[in-house]
């Protein structure tokens, strides 16, 4: 019986794994989730609405002083206007984009806005502008404008796409 050969067993080696790459890749995952996560956050700008606490009026109405309507047209062309266009507290001009141009003539505006309301006793009243892009206009000329918007911190402000007759006479006429 000892002529039998013995069964040889192999060698148990001890295994080790490394697992410092999966702990460097699973920090570079990490990181990048994070990264996506803030880069992911919308952007938005704020919207106010107007004020409903009136006494004297009813929803919807708003004092025709506080109204400034800039329309928009091709080649950059911008015309303002204040008040109702069939009763302007003044005549309609024409107005270049930039800072010596309509965000001079918002920033005015609405400082003599507030000002007058101020004086009948409703102190955070300013201008409320209307925008009235037109459908020669360009989207850059609209982002322009809510950008002067920002700046001159006008808060209440409304993008309308319906021209009066007596507006589309006004923008066709200069």
């Amino acid at each position: 019986m000892n002529n039998l050969p013995k069964k040889v067993r192999s060698k148990k080696l001890n295994t080790r794994v490394d697992l410092t790459a999966m702990v460097s890749v699973s920090f570079l995952l990490i990181i990048f989730f994070m990264v996506v996560g803030e880069l992911s956050k919308p952007n938005v700008m704020d919207l106010s609405l107007p004020d409903y606490d009136c006494d004297d009026c009813l929803p919807g109405c708003v004092d025709e002083t506080r109204i400034y309507t800039i329309l928009l047209d091709k080649n950059d062309r911008i015309v303002t206007y204040s008040g109702l266009l069939y009763y302007p507290l003044e005549k309609p001009k024409e107005i270049n984009y930039g800072k010596n141009g309509i965000r001079k003539e918002l920033l005015k505006k609405n400082s003599k806005i507030i000002e007058y309301s101020t004086a009948l006793g409703k102190p955070k009243n300013g201008a409320i502008v209307i925008i009235k892009p037109s459908k020669k206009s360009n989207f850059k000329n609209l982002v322009d404008i809510l950008d002067e918007m920002a700046i001159a911190k006008i808060d209440t402000y409304a993008i309308v796409n319906e021209f009066t007759p007596e507006e589309s006479k006004l923008l066709a006429s200069k």
